[in-house]
């Protein structure tokens, strides 16, 4: 009977040490695969954040006057910060595309609809950027990184420029592209003609339409020196029988002003009695004033007819741009001329003329 009950016990101490040896294999276990998936849950994550993800972060977050300009998750540099200087004031194009202007025909945009411009004083061949510092402030360069063409860009033509602040700056065509400042809305292209050497880019890298001064869609804010009722943004419409374009300035005969200046397209030249002649000379019609008065870009004095060449300059406005000059006054277009040949703001105020053939202030009505 006792080795029978000693046979038992036996039995299950042995019965036991096996549940202990099994129950232990298991915890190891348990606590071994613990600690292999985490592992895996850290490697996992690392690898699907995109190289430069923080950059691209950082650069989404940012937004300069314009606002945040394209999705750079559509670019295949999303992951690239869009400047290498961020002095430079530039930032990616975002997917570019071509609109259809009534005036200027296709010019190209950027990802948020914003014109891009293009720059006389650059060079193409090779491209080369020569608007810098405070200059580059007005005109903000557009980054290579984060932009890419779209439908009716041609890949091919799409390429950039060192600047020298060593940023890279997107080119169409070779052309260094910007933007332009004073542009507050998409579709605007009130850097057309600015300084008679910006001008909006055309697909192939040309420049978009003829030359002309930006306008804008508000109305100017009321003030004594310039109409506040008057329409902005639209430049007279050329008249069939408009001068040869290479003519460049000529007299037109008005019905009730007389003999007066023209530019290539037909369209009055204003001076301004508030403005300062020669030997400082000086423009007075700023901020709004420019809505309703586009100071008119320079020519080149020997394209003109009928007037003394002599009497042809340009002056440099407050902003950097050039203005052209007749007898050593700033001129301006006026945009309540809905065509070539009107002559509507002779008069205004009392304070704008049309000019005569001798560059003196038309008396006429």
């Amino acid at each position: 009977m006792t080795k029978r009950y000693g046979l038992a016990a036996l039995c299950l101490l042995l019965a036991g040490l096996l549940l202990m040896a099994v129950y232990g294999s298991m915890s190891s276990s348990a606590k071994s695969a613990a600690p292999q998936q985490n592992n895996g849950q850290l490697v996992g994550a690392q690898d699907a954040a995109p190289a430069g993800a923080g950059a691209a972060g950082a650069a989404g977050s940012s937004s300069g006057s314009y606002g945040s300009y394209g999705d750079l998750t559509s670019s295949p540099s999303a992951g690239a910060q869009p400047s290498s200087d961020p002095s430079s004031g530039g930032q990616p194009g975002g997917t570019l595309a071509v609109r259809n202007d009534a005036k200027l025909g296709s010019v190209v945009t950027d990802g948020q609809g914003f014109t891009l411009y293009r720059f006389d004083k650059d060079t193409a061949k090779p491209p080369q950027s020569n608007c810098n510092g405070d200059c580059a402030k007005t005109w903000p360069p557009v980054m290579h990184e984060g932009s890419i063409a779209g439908a009716g860009i041609d890949s091919s033509l799409i390429g950039e420029v060192t600047r020298a602040d060593g940023s890279r700056q997107l080119t169409v065509g070779g052309w260094p592209a910007y933007r332009y400042a004073k542009d507050a809305a998409a579709g605007d292209t009130n850097g057309q003609g600015v300084g008679g050497t910006w001008f909006a880019l055309a697909p192939d890298g040309k420049k978009a339409g003829a030359a002309q001064t930006g306008g804008s869609s508000s109305a100017p804010s009321a003030s004594s020196n310039y109409p506040s009722a008057m329409p902005t943004g639209e430049a007279p419409k050329p008249h069939q029988s408009q001068a040869p374009v290479q003519v460049q300035i000529s007299i037109m005969v008005h019905p009730q002003v007389g003999s007066i200046i023209v530019d290539a397209q037909g369209r009055t030249l204003y001076t301004y009695s508030k403005d300062v002649s020669w030997p400082q000379m000086h423009s007075n019609c700023e901020g709004q004033c420019t809505n309703t008065w586009k100071p008119a870009p320079p020519v080149d004095p020997s394209q003109i007819k009928g007037v003394d060449p002599k009497l042809i300059g340009k002056m440099q406005r407050a902003d950097g741009t050039w203005q052209l000059s007749i007898n050593c006054k700033p001129v301006y277009l006026y945009m309540g001329d809905k065509a070539s040949g009107d002559a509507r703001g002779n008069g205004m105020d009392n304070q704008w003329s049309a000019i005569t053939a001798s560059g003196t202030p038309a008396v006429g009505k």
